[in-house]
Parts: structure tokens; sequence; C-alpha cells
């Protein structure tokens, strides 16, 4: 998309959908299990051309919960919308929806199994999917989308749908998609202190990135961000084992990792 010349919030959906329709991944069709063993998927999208964004939050049945938030955010004047009026939203703007058996992947149900005999989540694992990307009209967009945590409580919302805390993109500062234990990253707006750093404290993306990232540490706050300036500089840092990552540069070379391998870019 990109190399054709097409804009940053398009490739960013895009690239999210591909994870969605991935079972390996915790998003649309891989997502996990609730206590209740149901299913609440969260997403949004950030546009940061202009601060307009669109995001869902505890919605089962739309393929691709990116693209739903994606509707929200380009055929209404809302940010966020839940639950049973998110699905009504979704079908009134013919947002493409799946049967009930296509989500209910056997890997996910053995995880939910095994997290209620253990009593315990893990707020890591496999978890949110996101993109980050800059455009040559010099455009960042910004795009998050989860199952949540295995075993969750019905109802739980974590960073991915609010934007500043799991979202954020602003083409004075950078783009930013999160991942982790959710209620960390919104209680330090994470998303958004990030470009808060590179436009108030002058720092660079990987300084600003990799100081909020081992701020939440402090506080337990596990995960990771992946994220991309004004001038197409990236930073991908985390405080985990790991965390699958990778990037595609201008000139159509692609870089992969998981483990703790050195990561400056820029």
């Amino acid at each position: 998309i990109l190399a054709g010349g097409g804009s940053a919030l398009d490739a960013v959906t895009r690239a999210v959908v591909a994870l969605e329709d991935d079972p390996l991944f915790n998003a649309g069709r891989g997502s996990v299990f609730t206590a209740a063993a149901t299913q609440e998927m969260d997403a949004s999208v950030m546009d940061g051309r202009d601060h307009r964004a669109g995001a869902v939050a505890g919605i089962f049945g739309p393929r691709n919960p990116v693209l739903a938030a994606r509707a929200v955010m380009e055929h209404s004047d809302h940010v966020l919308l839940i639950g049973e009026g998110a699905l009504a939203f979704c079908r009134e703007h013919n947002v493409a929806f799946a049967e009930p058996g296509y989500f209910a992947t056997e890997e996910r149900k053995r995880e939910l199994r095994d997290a209620l005999e253990k009593r315990r989540r893990d707020p890591a694992g496999r978890g949110t999917v996101g993109a980050v990307a800059r455009d040559y009209d010099g455009n960042l967009a910004a795009a998050t989308s989860t199952g949540g945590m295995t075993g969750k409580v019905p109802g739980r919302v974590g960073d991915s749908p609010i934007i500043g805390a799991g979202t954020f993109a602003d083409n004075a500062t950078c783009a930013v998609s999160a991942t982790g234990h959710g209620e960390f990253f919104i209680r330090y707006g994470a998303a958004f202190e990030i470009a808060a750093r590179l436009r108030h404290a002058g720092q660079s993306l990987q300084q600003a990135a990799q100081a909020v990232v081992e701020a939440l540490a402090e506080f337990g706050g596990r995960g990771g961000v992946v994220a991309a300036d004004r001038t197409g500089a990236l930073a991908l840092p985390f405080n985990t084992a790991g965390m699958y990552r990778g990037y595609v540069r201008a000139d159509g070379t692609i870089h992969t990792a998981i483990w703790d391998e050195p990561y400056l870019l820029g």
C-alpha cells in the first residue's frame, strides 16, 4: 500500500486486518475467551493528520474489529462505541460479520481451561496486534486490535480501544500502538505520553518510548510499543522477555524479531 503511494491509515488498517485473520494472534479470529467462555474484542484506529479516531469495545461478531473501528471514525461523530450499540452500527454500515464458530479456535479453548484451572491471568502472551505507519506525504497513523486477557471478567476493556493509552497518532510527533497489561497503559496514558515527550521534552522517539516502557515496568506494567515519528524513525521497546515485531523500510526490506536483539532504529 505504502509503496504504491497509499495512505498510512490504509496501511495500518490492512496490516491489522491480516493479523486479525491469523488465529495465532489474540485479535479477531484468534481472540481469547473471557471467564464466561465468551469472546469480547476491542480495536481502534487513529489518523495523525487531523486526530480523527474510531474505536470499538466489547464486541463479538464483526470479522475484523479494526474495520468496525474504522467505520466509527469515518461514518459517525463519535470515537468509541461499545457492545450492542456498536454491533448495530456495524450492521448499519455493512461491516462484515463472521459465524460464531469462526472465532472458536481449539487453542483458545485450551488456554481458557488452563487459565481457569490455575486461577491466573496472562496479560502478555501472544497478545494484542498493532501497526504504525508513515506514508510518502508524511502522514502518520496507528491501529490496534485485541481479544483482551484470557479468563478476563466479562466487560473488561483494556488499553487497545482507548485513544492515548493503547493507540495514538499525531503528524507533529509520532504514531504509537501498544501491547501488554492494558490497565497499566491506561493509568499511564502510555501512547500519548510518548508523543508528549517528543513535543514538550525534546526527546527522540527512542528515548521517549524506552522511558515510558521502563516507567511502566517499575509499577508492574508488562508490555511494549511499536512507534514511528514524523521523520520515519522507529522505536520498538518492550519490558518482557520478547515481543513479536517487524517493520518494512521504504526500499522494501523486511525486518522481524522476537527476542531482545539490538533494535535501535532510525
